[in-house]
């Protein structure tokens, strides 16, 4: 394609100097200089050309003369760069104390000023040069504001000072003229200093943007929406938060967790189970069953026959064994409870479900097992090996996967993992 460019390009420049040479040949035109008794006849063409050979001379000697300041500049330009791509390397892989000589050396050639100004405040935090690095951010936000204040408000919530971080973003946030990492660190600096309703109002901003991508966008949704749950001071108030929500947010497992939680807290034991109920009827989530088997005593005894209709869909899932096994024990069915904790324990042995099993042996009047399922309790909290009971050793239990065809609200099977 660019080669056809290139042949109609000449051809219609030859076509054009033809028309011009005849245009010129028939009359040429005619110049005279007369200077100081000197008398100079040319034609308009010899006069455009001598012009245009002046022009390149002078050019020629103006780039001449410019040629050596032109190097040197050059030659800065290429030392800032690479000392700025090595200040940048050394920061990332820990040479905090090298990374700031180099990018602050870098930082005396103007092109490169603001970035390496920047990472020179990060490089010196990191070293642990607070001060510094506030002196540093001083330079950057001549340069580059809007970047230095967020590095800034960062710096400030890693030295636990949120509060103020957040102030400093404040006035933005309220224009709406923070870019999308300074939207991150109003609503990370907001949740450090328990300020969650500030926090809420940089999840639309970021959401349009796009820039933070989905894992740690939901990571952020999902902290700041359950933080914000938390911070309700009544139910009354937990209700009306919760009916605001958007949907989307109401179906984050950390947000129904939260919620369940706080609205058994007030005394809306109801509500929390409903919410869980139906969450665990669109999407299966071990955490929420774990919620959905400590909340208390109210209608425990429906609550373990839902648990149990579970089991037939999720048969080896340890948490939801283990949440069976422990609100058994709390309606003292030990003789129920011990088969589903046994169970939890030979597919995934957890502190919760040695403890739950101590619980049986103590409520059957066993404590020598009792004490050892707690020492195992214990043990696995520390992170050391827990030894199977006597009885255990004996018993098989299968834990092979049951095939179970689970489908979504939709009716569509899921795919097993």
């Amino acid at each position: 394609m660019k080669l056809w460019r290139w042949i109609v390009g000449l051809i219609l420049v030859a076509v054009l100097a033809a028309f011009a040479w005849h245009w010129v040949a028939d009359d040429p035109g005619y110049v005279m200089i007369h200077l100081r008794g000197t008398t100079l006849q040319m034609t308009v063409v010899t006069g455009v050309v001598l012009l245009l050979v002046a022009w390149a001379a002078i050019a020629f000697l103006v780039a001449l003369i410019r040629w050596p300041f032109g190097a040197m500049n050059s030659r800065h330009r290429r030392l800032s760069r690479r000392r700025l791509a090595d200040g940048l390397v050394a920061l990332i892989e820990g040479r905090h104390g090298e990374a700031e000589r180099d990018l602050n050396r870098a930082a005396r050639y103007p092109s490169v000023r603001g970035p390496a100004l920047l990472a020179a405040a990060e490089a010196a935090e990191r070293h642990g040069e607070s001060a510094r690095a506030i002196e540093t951010l001083d330079l950057a936000a001549q340069e580059t504001p809007r970047a230095a204040r967020v590095l800034r408000a960062r710096l400030m919530r890693r030295t636990g000072r949120a509060a103020e971080g957040a102030a400093l973003l404040a006035p933005e946030a309220n224009s709406g003229a923070l870019t999308p990492a300074g939207w991150v660190e109003f609503a990370e600096a907001s949740l450090a200093s328990g300020d969650a309703r500030n926090a809420m109002r940089a999840l639309e901003p970021l959401r349009k943007s796009g820039e933070l991508g989905a894992p740690a966008f939901n990571d952020l949704e999902s902290r700041v929406v359950a933080a914000a749950i938390v911070a309700q001071p009544d139910g009354a108030s937990l209700t009306g938060f919760w009916s605001q929500l958007p949907k989307g947010q109401r179906r984050l497992p950390s947000a129904i967790d939260a919620y369940a939680r706080q609205a058994m807290r007030y005394g809306q034991s109801m509500a929390a189970m409903d919410e869980i109920e139906s969450a665990l009827r669109r999407e299966w989530s071990p955490e929420l069953v774990a919620t959905y088997g400590g909340m208390g005593s109210e209608d425990l005894e429906q609550r373990v026959r839902r648990a149990e209709a579970w089991i037939d869909t999720h048969p080896n899932d340890p948490v939801l064994l283990t949440t069976v096994g422990r609100m058994c024990v709390r309606m003292q069915l030990w003789g129920k409870a011990k088969p589903y904790l046994e169970r939890a324990l030979a597919i995934a042995p957890s502190a919760a479900a040695w403890e739950a099993l101590g619980d049986v042996y103590q409520g059957e009047q066993q404590p020598e097992l009792a004490q050892r399922c707690y020492r195992n309790a214990f043990a696995l909290m520390r992170g050391e090996s827990a030894e199977s009971l006597p009885e255990m050793r004996l018993g098989r239990i299968d834990t092979r996967v049951t095939a179970v065809e689970e489908r979504d609200q939709h009716g569509v099977p899921r795919l097993s993992p």
